[in-house]
């Protein structure tokens, strides 16, 4: 089994480099193109650098003061449909673009820190379930990488899919269940296979191999899906089974209320 401080050290890696290439795609950007408008409504481009600034910083906060993060958890829930959007807005309407990406590196670099230095056994509180620090790692990676898809979109960028996608398919794996509780569904009690083949063909694989339901298909399209990021009428991605039917019309590989995905693309 390999060493849990040296799997956390390739995550924390591996989100580091996920920051630095979202960094690159907005860090030479015009004001014109700070303002431009995302596939989430009501959010530009700098609304999705700040909601990334703000996940950050809670989740150093998780990581440094747990008793302080309990107080984030109250917003959440006392706001449960508003308080990330007001968060993302406030930061929008305080800085400017240039102060906005200076803060996120500082608060990038702060996380690093922080993450690294802790027990890797520690387990982290979040708006979920407590997540030990590779996992927190993890879903920082994931946010990133999707809400960097959030970016590009609106820039009308292309994004080479990476190696990292993998940890972002994990993370939508694990959260199966999580799907179907935050919907008030009873998960399914037997484990899916998971196939999954990255551009360069290599197969990342989860559950059991005689799984009687499956799920196969292109890496970054499960990737796009778990994070809702595309619909799945518009990907190649496939189930077997109804229940794995069914998962793939609600997975989310983010903490939090169920989100409404994307409409297909016209024309579909």
């Amino acid at each position: 089994m390999p060493d849990a401080t040296a799997v956390t050290a390739a995550v924390l890696d591996d989100l580091r480099e996920e920051g630095g290439a979202l960094d690159l795609l907005v860090a030479g950007l015009s004001a014109h193109a700070w303002a431009a408008p995302t596939p989430a409504e009501g959010w530009t481009v700098a609304h999705q650098i700040a909601h990334l600034n703000w996940t950050d910083d809670v989740a150093l906060t998780a990581a440094t003061e747990p008793g302080a993060f309990a107080a984030e958890v109250e917003k959440a829930l006392a706001a449960p449909g508003t308080f990330v959007h007001e968060a993302a807005e406030e930061a929008v309407t305080a800085l400017t673009p240039e102060a906005l990406l200076v803060e996120w590196r500082q608060g990038r670099d702060r996380l690093q820190e922080a993450l690294r230095a802790a027990p890797a056994a520690a387990r982290l509180p979040w708006y979920g379930p407590p997540m030990s620090v590779a996992s927190m790692a993890t879903a920082r990676l994931m946010e990133t990488w999707a809400h960097g898809q959030d970016v590009a979109d609106a820039l009308g960028v292309t994004r080479k899919p990476t190696a990292r996608l993998r940890h972002v398919a994990r993370i939508g794996v694990r959260a199966r269940d999580y799907a179907y509780l935050v919907r008030g569904l009873q998960p399914p009690a037997e484990p899916f296979r998971v196939e999954l083949r990255s551009e360069d063909g290599v197969l990342t694989v989860h559950g059991p191999e005689d799984a009687p339901q499956r799920v196969t298909g292109p890496l970054l399209d499960f990737c796009l899906l778990v994070t809702q990021r595309a619909h799945r009428d518009d990907l190649a991605v496939e189930a077997v089974g109804p229940d794995a039917g069914q998962w793939l019309d609600i997975a989310q590989a983010f903490a939090g209320p169920a989100g409404p995905g994307r409409p297909p693309k016209a024309g579909r």
